[in-house]
């Protein structure tokens, strides 16, 4: 496989060609202040919107398994609308396969075979728990009750699935956001910044990735 693998459905790769990991690493873990907001929870749950590849919930695992506190657990949920096959995820994950390679094996062995429209939870073991959404976000979320510390925004850039980016998403990332909840995504398109704002997140710009210029992070302040 040359470069990073890219969607047919939408013509985006599903991370960055330059290194995949060290963009999740980046924009997802350090700019949630991972591992630190680990710390005081019984249980930390991230939700993140479009599951790819999985590279994202493979290092915030073995992030957690390194640095949380000892009883801590985490509940990751991620929805997918056009889940890959645990093969295809194997294949594309391959080139970061040294970094995790007892946590890609396990997720390989436990992920679904079948993969229809549904919830699919998945224990990984007596700490980590992975609860995989396959549909359609702004039409699955409604049915969602998990209240969220952290947000990846990830999915394909608005211009590719502008869809993902609505105001049905940001409404529900309200209702399920606890207080202090914090958020990271790589785009840093102006509506997305004033939907997230709209619904009670204090929003800024950052520097982004590699050569992007700007990313957006924030937190939850609640709705007035």
């Amino acid at each position: 496989m040359k470069g990073a693998p890219r969607s047919k459905e939408f013509d985006d790769v599903y991370f960055s060609a330059a290194d995949g990991l060290a963009e999740t690493r980046y924009v997802f873990l350090e700019k949630n202040n991972l591992p630190t907001a680990f710390g005081g929870h019984e249980r930390f749950t991230i939700f993140e919107t479009g599951f790819g590849t999985g590279l994202n919930f493979l290092a915030a695992w073995k992030l957690f398994e390194e640095r949380a506190e000892e009883g801590l657990t985490l509940h990751f949920i991620s929805v997918e609308k056009y889940p890959l096959g645990g093969d295809v995820i194997e294949e594309y994950l391959q080139p970061f396969a040294y970094e995790f390679p007892e946590h890609l094996q396990k997720l390989i062995e436990l992920y679904p075979k079948r993969l229809d429209r549904g919830r699919y939870e998945i224990t990984l073991n007596n700490n980590v728990h992975l609860s995989l959404i396959i549909g359609d976000v702004n039409e699955v979320m409604a049915d969602v009750t998990d209240p969220v510390d952290c947000w990846f925004l990830d999915g394909f850039k608005p211009s590719s699935n502008p869809e993902m980016w609505s105001e049905t998403l940001f409404v529900n990332m309200a209702r399920l956001s606890k207080t202090g909840a914090s958020l990271a995504t790589f785009t840093a398109a102006g509506f997305v910044k004033r939907g997230l704002r709209d619904v009670g997140f204090s929003v800024q710009k950052v520097r982004g990735f590699g050569t992007k210029r700007d990313m957006l992070i924030g937190q939850f302040s609640g709705c007035e």
